[in-house]
């Protein structure tokens, strides 16, 4: 019983409506727009460091039908040729192409035709959220949940835990459990327990 009240639910699907934007507002209203058809441009380039939100917003793309491609920086000389061909032919249709890499599309050493290619749409270098960001996310999904979260808990979520969003929001839900379940109220002692029976577990 204790291990199944500490099992970390998995995380809600990635959506653009539950992407935290932080410095990334312009990047999302564009992929929004492809999302509404309303787009002056179908192809956008995301590129930024691990954890800056590239994979959340090509799933969320994926989700709602678009064509997407991640880690362009790995691709070989024939993948490359692939996506050169995906792109003139999503041109001709009036389609839509979401790539993303880990830097800006002429910084790869990606094959010139292709390169200037997926520069030509729209690029937006993506930023991972700070610190005061994240913890406004918390506080977001706190209050969707209905949990009083108090401000020294989110401080011990961002000094002591993994602080990538997934982990800190999969640990509130499970301190959200374990504080019904215990009938106690959130609060850092309480996470503390929760993180050392989890340990035990």
């Amino acid at each position: 019983m204790k291990q199944l009240l500490l099992d970390i639910k998995p995380a809600a699907p990635p959506t653009l409506l539950n992407f935290i934007a932080g410095r990334n507002e312009e990047a999302l209203a564009s992929l929004n727009a492809v999302a509404s058809n309303s787009a002056q441009s179908k192809f956008i380039y995301l590129w930024g460091e691990t954890a800056s939100g590239k994979s959340h917003l090509l799933s969320a793309c994926e989700s709602i039908g678009m064509r997407v491609v991640d880690n362009a920086h790995l691709l070989n000389n024939d993948a490359q040729i692939d996506l050169f061909n995906t792109y003139n032919q999503l041109k001709e249709s009036g389609g839509a192409l979401i790539t993303a890499g880990l830097h800006a599309p002429t910084q790869m050493g990606l094959r010139d035709d292709l390169a200037t290619r997926l520069a030509w749409g729209l690029v937006y270098q993506l930023h991972p959220l700070n610190d005061a960001e994240k913890a406004l996310a918390l506080q977001n999904h706190a209050a969707e949940r209905g949990i009083r979260l108090p401000t020294e808990v989110v401080d011990y979520c961002l000094r002591y835990l993994r602080r990538d969003l997934s982990t800190l929001m999969a640990t509130l839900d499970a301190l959200d459990e374990w504080s019904l379940t215990t009938k106690k109220p959130v609060t850092v002692p309480l996470l503390r327990q929760l993180l050392q029976l989890n340990l035990e577990a």
